[in-house]
């Protein structure tokens, strides 16, 4: 045996992925994320279990987008140490999943995005479900609200849906690092060589452990 083979890791990296799910109230995934996550072994991030529990509603000022950027950290740390992450936040931006898919990236993982559309009748008949049959899993949404979310959704291409090269960030960005960390401002300085991730209590005011 040679030195080489000899000092080989004898447990090399596997490829890891980051699923991000994509889709309207009432698509379904939630349910296809808990799929995904039995089938690759990954782990489960969604805001919806945190923001109900602890302030009640779905939005709580900006505590969402808070909360959304502590999980991304939790997220990069998890496939930093080689777990794939299933990401159920919607996602209705495509800004907001090239970002993601980016960090995903300066992880060390693939990002994939997983886009589930729904029927506005579907739709409907599967929220006026859940709000009878588990309201405290839920939150109240008017067929306004509906009507308004869906023209604000940006569908995914298929280009998007086939792993295509990374988009840059709008005009005025330097890159996708500094987006995230202003649409998530528990986020600053996400992307960070191997083994400088760190999501403890104390880095919480500047998203990071100094």
């Amino acid at each position: 045996m040679s030195p080489s083979q000899r000092f080989q890791n004898p447990f090399p990296r596997r490829s890891v992925t980051l699923f991000l799910m994509v889709g309207l109230p009432g698509a379904g995934k939630t349910t296809r994320a808990d799929e995904l996550a039995v089938t690759h072994r990954a782990l489960r991030l969604t805001p919806d279990d945190w923001m109900i529990q602890l302030f009640g509603e779905p939005t709580a000022g900006r505590k969402r987008d808070l909360l959304e950027g502590r999980l991304i950290l939790v997220a990069l740390h998890t496939l930093r140490l080689g777990t794939n992450v299933v990401l159920d936040f919607g996602l209705w931006s495509r800004d907001e999943r090239s970002a993601l898919r980016s960090l995903a990236a300066s992880a060390g993982a693939t990002g994939q995005v997983v886009y589930l559309p729904v029927d506005p009748a579907v739709q409907r008949a599967r929220i006026a479900h859940r709000q009878a049959t588990a309201p405290h899993t839920t939150f109240p949404m008017s067929e306004a609200d509906l009507v308004t979310w869906r023209t604000q959704f940006e569908v995914p291409d298929a280009a998007e849906l086939g792993g295509a090269d990374i988009p840059g960030p709008p005009p005025g960005w330097p890159g996708w690092p500094a987006w995230a960390a202003d649409r998530w401002p528990s986020l600053p300085g996400a992307q960070l060589p191997e083994g400088r991730l760190s999501v403890t209590a104390e880095g919480a005011e500047h998203g990071l452990d100094q």
